[in-house]
């Protein structure tokens, strides 16, 4: 239908996103993403698209466009992108969000996918979108006015969660992850985030996107923080968040031409530990099961 999405339309692209995301038999994932307009959240058009690095516009101001597997502009000039369907169906499948659960959804964007967990979090849940920047809180407000289970604010998303939650969801990549997203993490509760190091070292100008980078999930256990890399990843870097000096980005680097894929646990404020994949000082992620919790 030109001009407004349909809901066969959107059920059948929400099937293709989680097929492609490897996501099976989670029907809440695939009927909340069918239920949420992607053109709602985009803008008018003419859209930008991206799928291979660089913008176009689609053939026709048809809204079936936006429903492939293709990045929509928010800010072409600052690279900033509502971001790869399957990539987030992946993410939010991994998160695992239950009905009446607290999230925080940091790097919200114009909040399409945060409208996706409020529906999966339904009306005894709630999520807060941190969004950065002032013009695209202001979108994302405006976009998703009218659900009463989220709350936008503009800020900076290292310093949120402000509460303990049951999800934090970070979309930009960073160096490590901020204090408030392991310790306002009641237990059970799921982190995923973007680990990586930029493509340009202190560039300054312009849109830095991540050199290589893995989408961490992390959980808090009874004994630890059990943690596990489930895909490699391409995000923008995070804007206004200092996490780690430069100097950390070539072992980290490093870490990422190893094993990846064997990481199992986070150390969080305690001593390094014999043989981790990666380490700093007050941190570090290692190949073997949680063991211990205490910060």
């Amino acid at each position: 239908m030109h001009g407004v999405s349909s809901e066969e339309q959107r059920r059948l692209f929400s099937m293709k996103m989680l097929e492609k995301a490897g996501v099976q038999a989670d029907e809440a994932l695939l009927s909340a993403f069918t239920r949420v307009r992607r053109e709602d959240f985009v803008g008018p058009p003419p859209w930008l698209l991206s799928s291979r690095g660089s913008y176009r516009r689609p053939p026709s101001e048809d809204v079936k466009f936006l429903y492939d597997d293709v990045l929509v502009a928010l800010d072409a000039a600052r690279g900033v992108n509502n971001g790869s369907p399957s990539l987030h169906a992946l993410g939010i499948h991994a998160l695992a969000p239950q009905p009446g659960e607290t999230a925080v959804h940091i790097g919200a964007g114009s909040g399409y996918y945060t409208a996706i967990l409020a529906e999966l979090l339904g009306a005894g849940g709630h999520v807060t979108a941190i969004e950065y920047d002032a013009l695209l809180t202001i979108r994302a407000q405006q976009c998703l006015v009218g659900r009463t289970n989220v709350t936008v604010v503009c800020g900076n998303g290292a310093d949120w969660p402000q509460e303990p939650v049951d999800i934090v969801y970070v979309n930009f990549a960073v160096d490590r992850p901020a204090d408030p997203w392991i310790e306002r993490l009641k237990p059970g509760g799921r982190l995923l985030f973007p680990l990586g190091v930029p493509v340009f070292e202190g560039r300054g100008e312009g849109p830095d996107y991540t050199a290589m980078a893995g989408y961490l999930l992390v959980r808090r256990e009874t004994n630890g923080y059990a943690a596990r890399f489930i895909e490699r990843v391409s995000f923008v870097w995070g804007e206004g968040v200092a996490l780690s000096d430069w100097s950390s980005h070539a072992r980290l680097r490093t870490a990422f031409h190893g094993n990846w894929r064997a990481v199992r646990s986070l150390r969080w404020k305690t001593p390094a530990e014999h043989d981790e994949w990666y380490s700093e000082a007050d941190w570090g992620l290692s190949i073997e099961e949680p063991h211990d919790i205490r910060h």
